[in-house]
């Protein structure tokens, strides 16, 4: 089923622009959380704000509880625009899921239901060393697929994209300015570690450099990776050794 999920996202070449309807359902809005790691990678949530007519109620809930639906049939039902989402799928995609949730009232008219979307992906940032225990991050707006204006990158109509950066980290430069927090810009962004942007907003320049500073225990298990990474198995001799050695050397002195 994994293989489905994958072959679906990198089929997508484009969002597409909010609402879309497709047999009783309409999109009327998408939520990206993109929450950002140290080892380059970011997790990834889609909300989907799906409006459920009456008519396709009694299929959305039936399909709901067959839980053995695949992503193709539900893309059937809600239409194309289910795996049009804001990050680019053409990189490494790992640990997808996907949740339609309960039908919700809103009076008149139909129902809504949010759709929840999770996944991995690979490469969104690149990393550079700048001094002892700091690296300095820029996102890589490649990763992007947003609907294109005339002016290029936009968000569609109600559409959120919200970024979270790792703990300690010091944003460089971001553009455009997002639109929350608005009073960061007064104050260089300082402390601040999340960042959104509304609907229609030109993203095709889009720039996000930051620092991370990474603590002392940090550093630590950083050396000892990269030395298990260099010696493989051979740490593990090394250590024998050394306890070996110890050993004998205790032995010796309490039999002096």
């Amino acid at each position: 089923m994994k293989q489905v999920y994958l072959a679906l996202l990198l089929s997508v070449f484009a969002a597409g622009a909010l609402p879309s309807v497709h047999a009783g359902f309409t999109i009327i809005g998408l939520n990206t959380t993109v929450t950002l790691n140290p080892n380059t990678s970011a997790s990834v949530t889609d909300i989907l704000r799906v409006s459920v007519s009456n008519d396709s109620i009694s299929q959305y809930s039936q399909d709901r509880l067959a839980l053995n639906l695949t992503l193709s049939q539900w893309q059937n039902l809600v239409g194309p625009a289910l795996v049009e989402h804001i990050i680019n799928p053409t990189g490494s995609v790992y640990h997808f899921n996907f949740l339609p949730g309960p039908l919700l009232d809103v009076g008149s008219g139909g129902k809504i239901a949010y759709l929840y979307l999770t996944y991995y992906v690979s490469n969104v940032t690149h990393v550079n060393q700048t001094a002892p225990r700091v690296f300095n991050y820029s996102f890589d707006g490649t990763v992007f697929n947003f609907e294109h204006a005339a002016s290029g990158g936009v968000l569609g109509q109600n559409t959120t994209l919200t970024i979270i950066l790792p703990s300690n980290s010091r944003i460089v430069s971001v553009y455009p300015p997002p639109d929350s927090p608005a009073s960061g810009f007064l104050s260089g962004y300082r402390n601040v570690t999340q960042l959104s942007w509304y609907s229609n907003e030109p993203l095709s320049k889009f720039t996000l450099v930051y620092d991370v500073q990474q603590s002392l225990q940090g550093e630590v298990v950083s050396f000892f990776g990269q030395v298990y990474s260099a010696l493989g198995g051979f740490v593990y001799l090394i250590i024998a050794a050394a306890i070996a050695i110890f050993i004998f050397y205790t032995y010796k002195r309490a039999n002096k």
